[in-house]
């Protein structure tokens, strides 16, 4: 039986929209504060951050020491707690101020919300470039992160170090080196080693610190909340907690296409095709194109298919897959969905290409235009990610 009805792809027409601005809580030497500009929230701005450190403590910033290599091996894996699951952020709510627990508890109780985790954070300075940062517990904050992150036991054990982590992209822009030590300006200006980069899955945070350092920055407590919801509508989720805030916080959510780039959908679609010897990650990706453009459509539909793969629950009972290591196999939820819907095209003969590839998108949804238009799309992935 057939994973999903055949219909006509779940591509829904969207207004087109310039890059998605980058998000900032900004901490000033002196004070913490946060301002909304435009829409979406902007840094207070620094002065360069040799001067700002020679205005406020009369020397100017002292260069990166150390040296990469060995040091950054001496990190303890067991001050990090084992990965339990992977919990994928719908929506980020920013506030003014810190968030309440009153709040946070409000939040947590919207149909639909299954975890939500309130963060320290703001804007500092690293390498005269403002970066957006998180203070986490490394131990509770790594389920929030995209899988490859969170499992990077190493990665987590250097923040549970007090060493600070960085995206990939800001790593690369900044010639950041792990191992080596980085004045970062803030209400102080510690110097702090790189633990080592990672894709962080949150849109303009770029650097994660632990809560001592956190702290000693000046961040504000408690000034961010991450939500998870995967069985509710993002748009509708995103407008109930603007009413519990009452213009006091920013809620972004993290659905929309200006903030969750495909790019994460894809990491799911990579990792999940390594599972099925001769499957290409660019079926999976097209057919998540074409089921529910990549999670923004999950249903259900008319006869019943539910989640970013379109699966029915009949057919959910054989295939699902526990991906992200939580105990349960949920329809809904992308970490199982995809690699289910792997396993399904594998069992169908997915993996030996040409017509037994062709067979096997058929068996997902019994309509020929359907296969055509996921091979089309399929090329067209691997055209653009070659």
């Amino acid at each position: 039986m057939a994973p999903a009805r055949s219909r006509p792809a779940a591509v829904r027409p969207r207004a087109r929209s310039g890059r998605g601005r980058r998000l900032a809580v900004a901490v000033l030497a002196a004070a913490s504060a946060v301002t909304l500009a435009g829409g979406v929230f902007t840094a207070l701005t620094f002065e360069d951050g040799r001067q700002r450190a020679r205005a406020a403590t009369g020397r100017s910033l002292p260069e990166p020491t150390g040296l990469p290599g060995p040091v950054a091996n001496v990190v303890d894996t067991a001050q990090v707690a084992p990965l339990r699951r992977v919990v994928p952020p719908d929506v980020l709510v920013v506030g003014t101020s810190s968030i309440t627990a009153a709040q946070a508890r409000r939040v947590s109780r919207l149909r639909g919300v299954r975890d939500a985790a309130l963060v320290s954070g703001g804007a500092v300075q690293l390498q005269s470039r403002l970066v957006n940062t998180f203070a986490v517990d490394p131990s509770a904050f790594r389920s929030w992160t995209p899988p490859a992150t969170a499992r990077d036991t190493r990665l987590w054990a250097a923040l549970a170090a007090e060493r600070f982590v960085v995206s990939q992209k800001a790593a690369r822009e900044l010639r950041l080196s792990t191992g080596v030590q980085y004045p970062i300006v803030a209400k102080s200006i510690p110097s702090v080693m790189l633990g080592g980069s990672g894709d962080l899955g949150l849109p303009g945070i770029d650097m994660l610190v632990g809560k001592r350092t956190g702290q000693e920055l000046g961040l504000v407590p408690n000034i961010a909340l991450l939500v998870n919801a995967p069985g509710a509508d993002p748009a509708a989720l995103t407008r109930a907690i603007e009413a519990i805030f009452r213009g006091g916080a920013k809620v972004v959510n993290l659905n929309e296409r200006k903030y969750r780039q495909a790019t994460n959908y894809l990491d799911l679609y990579r990792q999940a095709a390594t599972g099925c010897r001769g499957l290409s990650w660019t079926v999976l990706a097209a057919i998540g194109q074409v089921e529910s453009d990549h999670g923004r459509n999950t249903g259900p539909s008319s006869a019943g298919a539910l989640g970013p793969m379109q699966f029915l629950p009949s057919t959910w009972k054989s295939y699902g897959v526990d991906g992200d290591r939580d105990g349960k196999a949920d329809i809904m939820n992308p970490y199982d969905a995809i690699p289910a819907a792997a396993k399904y095209l594998c069992d169908h003969g997915g993996g030996r290409g040409g017509r037994s590839l062709y067979n096997a998108v058929y068996a997902y949804n019994h309509a020929h235009w359907y296969v055509q238009k996921v091979l089309d799309l399929a090329r067209a992935y691997a055209a653009r990610y070659r």
